[in-house]
């Protein structure tokens, strides 16, 4: 299924390219790669601050190069798993997210050349930059878990994902049928979205609909705690204990048998260990994309290096490129809230660089937030910055307790102040419409 759609959207996309590539310029002031979340506000946040500064660029002096013809609000899938919202209401096409004062390429890139200020793209198209913006995000590796893409394309199995918009309404329509037996909640080891939201959904969804007392409930997770901020991880287990939820730490998912309903996890000790399943709602590993990894601009683990103060990249060489988001070696979490934080400081830093060339004194702290869904009504908002240390909006509450007031923030306001504002370059995250200031 997932492998379908995506070679019936490439052949869409090479027409589409043959027909566009001989208008598009070979050069830009700023190449912005990724049409993300990171690349969009970026790319709008960069405008919109040289014509503050009363030297606005020109039309198409920055490009946005991505060939995906969909862009997601990926934190939008919980809801959608949980029966709240149909998953359209966080799809939009790319193109109509692109203002008429940045050009859109629609491909993709191929390989980075930072030596000559240039990169190609999969059609062979060669565009240089004065400035360059990786916003590729990670990549989903279903072929991570032996036996995962048959089982997510199998209706039947059991098995689903909020982690695609092709299958995050099948986690409703699981959770939904079930009715007695054993439902599992898997959490890889390694960089991963956050991703035990889902469980306490469905825990609270079995509880409303008086099947709880005939679902085992387990959370099986390749991390030593429930969570990797101290204060939000006791909250969390100490939740985890009080509803009932078994516990398996440092509990990797390595394979399904999904004929036979088994689920194989590997453990901290390299054994093995097969467990039953009714449901299971599988986290698949995540990490850089493949075109990624042999690039020259990236870290032995396939990550773009970055400074994690400035977001520009570590070697001198290559001052005139930065990066935002999942894509870069920043050490955060991998959230749209994260985005909120590093595209001001990306931004006033590549402004300056272009303008006096050095980079101003903004730096980026690390903050990020984690809005954890406990139940329906209910959420436990965590926030926090480098070192794991909690950074949080509301210190006059304890946001390790969950609440009303945090669950509408996550269903209700998020998703509006991301169509409406984030992607348009116009949302701050803590400070909500107002841009920053830097001495």
């Amino acid at each position: 299924m997932l492998a379908a759609r995506k070679l019936t959207t490439k052949t869409v996309l090479a027409s589409r390219r043959l027909a566009s590539s001989t208008s598009i310029p070979d050069k830009f002031k700023i190449v912005v790669v990724g049409a993300g979340s990171g690349g969009l506000s970026v790319a709008n946040q960069l405008y919109n601050r040289f014509e503050a500064a009363g030297k606005t660029l020109n039309s198409g002096d920055i490009a946005i190069i991505d060939a995906t013809e969909f862009h997601y609000y990926q934190p939008g899938w919980t809801l959608v798993g949980s029966g709240l919202r149909p998953k359209t209401d966080f799809r939009k096409p790319v193109s109509s997210l692109i203002p008429k004062y940045i050009t859109h390429v629609p491909e993709n890139v191929q390989s980075f050349a930072p030596d000559t200020s240039s990169l190609t793209t999969t059609s062979g198209l060669s565009i240089s930059y004065d400035s360059l913006v990786v916003a590729t995000g990670l990549q989903i590796n279903w072929d991570g878990i032996q036996g995962l893409p048959a089982a997510l394309a199998d209706a039947s199995s059991g098995v689903s994902s909020i982690y695609s918009f092709d299958t995050c309404d099948k986690v409703w329509n699981d959770i939904e049928a079930l009715n007695n037996g054993s439902a599992i909640f898997t959490q890889p080891a390694g960089v991963i979205k956050s991703p035990q939201k889902i469980m306490w959904m469905a825990l609270d969804r079995f509880k409303k609909t008086s099947r709880r007392d005939n679902i085992a409930v387990d959370f099986y997770t390749g991390m030593p705690t429930m969570f990797s901020v101290k204060k939000y991880s006791e909250a969390l287990n100490a939740l985890r204990e009080q509803r009932g939820v078994g516990g398996y730490f440092q509990h990797n998912l390595v394979a399904i048998d999904s004929s036979n309903r088994k689920a194989t996890f590997k453990k901290a000790d390299g054994s093995t260990v097969d467990v039953d399943y009714s449901l299971l709602h599988v986290t698949p590993p995540m990490g850089p994309l493949n075109f990624l990894k042999s690039s020259p601009i990236v870290d032995s683990a396939g990550w773009v290096s970055v400074d994690q103060g400035t977001l520009q990249h570590v070697k001198p060489e290559y001052s005139n490129i930065f990066a935002i988001g999942d894509c870069s070696s920043l050490p955060t979490s991998k959230t749209a809230a994260a985005i909120t934080g590093q595209a001001p400081v990306l931004t006033e830093n590549l402004f300056s660089l272009m303008d006096t060339g050095k980079i101003s004194s903004a730096r980026y702290h690390g903050y990020t937030s984690c809005p954890l869904l406990t139940g329906y009504g209910e959420l436990m908002l965590a926030e926090f910055k480098y070192g794991l240390e909690p950074e949080e909006s509301f210190p006059w509450m304890d946001q390790a307790q969950p609440n009303r007031f945090f669950y509408h923030l996550k269903k209700d306001l998020f998703p509006a102040a991301y169509w409406n504002f984030m992607v348009k370059g116009q949302w701050f995250g803590k400070n909500h419409l107002l841009r920053p200031t830097f001495q």
